[in-house]
């Protein structure tokens, strides 16, 4: 069969790109073309503002609990179709099934949080603050935003961001990546299907020409992306020249250290998840163990055993799959040549996820390299798959010189039965988001992903207080109706 030719969705329905282009959207365990996706032109990303902007005039006068309550019955109706939207994300991006259980549900976690938005964002009052006059403050929305997401999170990462923008009072128009659209379609579909009004919340698929005039076009008045630093940098740029408020969260190079107490299994456990769930492909990923003093070898050892049994399958066909395949056949290339290039600087390959793989698909296995240094690329470099390093600095404080040269910022994890050791590393180490004997210290719904240096880019995070007060601006008012005003007015 040949592949669907998808659509956008503009106005509350199907739209026909007008673009000629299109972009192959594949099975990544079987290497199959599932889907074709336009790569629409920058009229299609003007008709979605259109749309969006007309939508907004009623949408941001529809009361509190009117907006709540669409999204209440949008929550319901993702509860109720998620297994077909677990096996949508599998197909498309590769994950086993829980990981994708776990991706949309980290969504519709923040979608739960949006339903609060009648307490979230109230407003400020003071009265008698000057003599007579009372002072009160509202967020109010902002008008048209924007979204831009990547492939590795097809349902938690857009939810991230347009409910909580739909919920302030504003409009949306998103770019899904366009090697998996399909999640994001099926979305819009059933927040139509919910109640939402037409034109509230649209999709434009494309490419860089969509992402560029969704940066530059006036009518929109913010944009959030998460991708790379590279292209952050630029969306961040393009944002804030053409005056728009921008949130762009960049990559990382997350590292993990384990101190000679930590408790072995439970922290094998940890680091293995971390490494190679959702197959490295997420900017939480754990990307460096750092085995302290005598722990370097112990756990360097625990780690190729729990790699070797690790079960490599295509997540569509193998329900006891535990890793699945890389995004498309350019992402394994890519890091089969790193791998190589490690090698070639210096590192050891303990174990090599080029070997022993499933013939079909994009398959890259669970992969481990030890005697890595601050120089080598290995250690500098996010490689957004399943390619774990392993280094052994002599102490905690090497250890934190290390993770604090880094060009990025959003997470770092310590394994340690020391309160001590934890409190020194929390407080020193130079980055958004710190787990203590927590694999992935990634943010819930309710707090910031809080990314700093070059992992972000902006001041108002994703999520949580930081994201109602991104999509919203403050207005304050001032009034006074003493009786001697009142008698001077003839009232």
């Amino acid at each position: 069969m040949s592949p669907t030719l998808l659509h956008n969705y503009i106005g509350g329905s199907a739209s026909a790109s007008a673009g000629a282009s299109t972009a192959p959207v594949y099975n990544p365990s079987t290497g199959e073309v599932i889907a074709l996706t336009p790569l629409s032109p920058a009229d299609d990303v003007d008709t979605a503002v259109r749309a969006a902007t007309e939508a907004f005039a009623k949408w941001k006068e529809t009361p509190v609990y009117n907006r709540a309550a669409i999204l209440f019955q949008y929550k319901a109706l993702l509860e109720q179709n998620f297994a077909e939207l677990s096996r949508l994300i599998t197909r498309e991006n590769g994950k086993t099934l829980a990981e994708a259980q776990g991706d949309l549900r980290r969504g519709i976690d923040v979608v739960d949080f949006a339903c609060g938005i009648a307490h979230l964002i109230k407003g400020e009052s003071v009265g008698q603050i000057a003599s007579t006059i009372d002072g009160v403050s509202t967020y109010e929305p902002l008008g048209v935003c924007a979204g831009i997401t990547p492939f590795n999170f097809p349902a938690m990462v857009p939810m991230w961001m347009y409910p909580v923008a739909i919920a302030c009072g504003n409009t949306f128009v998103l770019k899904p990546s366009e090697k998996v659209p399909l999640t994001a379609l099926r979305l819009t579909e059933l927040f139509t299907e919910a109640g939402l009004p037409a034109g509230v919340l649209n999709i434009v698929n494309g490419g860089r020409e969509v992402v560029e005039s969704l940066c530059t076009h006036p009518g929109i008045s913010a944009v959030s992306f998460v991708g790379s630093s590279h292209v952050a940098e630029r969306v961040y740029q393009l944002g804030c020249n053409t005056g728009k408020r921008v949130q762009a969260a960049g990559g990382a190079k997350n590292v993990m250290l384990v101190m000679p107490d930590a408790e072995p299994d439970s922290t094998v456990r940890a680091i293995m998840g971390a490494a190679f769930g959702c197959s490295g492909q997420r900017c939480m990923a754990g990307s460096i163990v750092m085995g302290i003093g005598e722990a370097g070898q112990g756990v360097a050892n625990r780690l190729r055993d729990a790699a070797d049994a690790l079960k490599v399958h295509p997540t569509d066909t193998a329900p006891d799959s535990e890793m699945g395949p890389v995004i498309d056949g350019s992402a394994r290339d890519r890091l089969f040549a790193a791998i190589q290039s490690g090698a070639d600087e210096g590192a050891r390959i303990v174990r090599d996820g080029r070997e022993s793989i499933p013939s079909q698909g994009f398959f890259v296995g669970p992969t481990i390299l030890d005697e890595v240094t601050p120089g080598m690329n290995l250690a500098r470099t996010e490689l957004f798959g399943p390619v774990l390093s392993i280094a052994r600095p002599d102490s905690l404080a090497a250890a934190i010189d290390w993770v604090n040269s880094s060009y990025y910022g959003n997470g770092a994890v310590i394994f340690t039965r020391s309160g001590a050791a934890a409190r020194e590393f929390s407080r020193k180490v130079q980055c958004g988001m710190i787990g203590v004997n927590v694999g992935v210290p990634a943010s819930m719904s309710v707090f910031p992903f809080s990314g700093w240096n070059r992992s972000f880019f902006g001041d108002l995070h994703v999520q949580g207080l930081e994201g109602i007060r991104f999509y919203t601006r403050q207005k304050v008012v001032f009034s006074r109706w003493d009786d001697a005003y009142v008698r001077t007015m003839g009232w």
